[in-house]
């Protein structure tokens, strides 16, 4: 298991891998690309995503751990998303983030993504997709502390990342069918993504609600036995 060392460095890729990276990569997926490439960007994706996994390792052991952990989490998610109507991606995603830090609930909801997907079809909104349960799971690590003091405050980050993993897929939508952004077309995607967006929000909310205690319970045991 490979440790990044250099604290500078590590500080550098947290900011360019989420934020400049992966956004360039899935946007030049749908831009650049012809679908037949769609999987070689969504593996790009998913390097990186692990790239950005490791500069949460402390220790080879440690980092290790988690990984296993992530395994784990990322196997239940990619198993909830074949529930239907209502899946705990996004759950799943935001307690990895909150007890195994915003690097493991990237990887774990970039991971999901993809996975699933060569079940549900591949196409060049994988990417997207990774891109944004990544970044819900990222924003949900800086803000661990908060989400688990707060159940309220947890439920209402559930709603808002439901508003925004829509309005990331929207910005595919429209790339996708343009060709370039267009604002116009852009509102009216998110217009036409309302029912879609309710559902992710309610679908969040009642996940959270039911599964934050328990796992976060386990996840912490495990954290303090085996010193994650």
């Amino acid at each position: 298991m490979i440790v990044i060392k250099n604290q500078k460095l590590k500080k550098i890729l947290k900011i360019v891998i989420p934020l400049i990276l992966i956004p360039a990569v899935a946007v030049s997926g749908v831009l650049l690309f012809d679908e037949q490439k769609h999987i070689f960007v969504s593996l790009m994706v998913a390097f990186l995503s692990l790239i950005l996994f490791i500069t949460g390792f402390e220790k080879k052991v440690t980092g290790t751990r988690r990984m296993v952990l992530v395994a784990v989490m990322t196997a239940l998610s990619v198993l909830g998303r074949f529930i239907p109507f209502f899946k705990p991606i996004t759950a799943i995603t935001v307690i990895t983030a909150m007890y195994l830090g915003g690097e493991a609930g990237f990887l774990v909801g970039s991971l999901s993504a993809l996975l699933s997907n060569f079940y549900f079809g591949q196409g060049p909104f994988t990417a997207f997709q990774m891109l944004a349960w990544g970044l819900i799971g990222l924003i949900a690590g800086l803000m661990a502390e908060k989400l688990k003091k707060s159940r309220a405050f947890l439920l209402a980050y559930g709603v808002l990342s439901g508003i925004l993993f829509s309005l990331i897929m929207d910005v595919w939508t429209v790339l996708w069918y343009s060709a370039g952004f267009d604002i116009d077309l852009y509102i009216a995607s998110v217009i036409n993504a309302i029912p879609h967006t309710i559902l992710y929000a309610v679908s969040n909310f009642i996940f959270l609600y039911l599964l934050a205690k328990p796992f976060g319970e386990k996840l912490t045991r495990i954290k303090i036995k085996y010193g994650v």
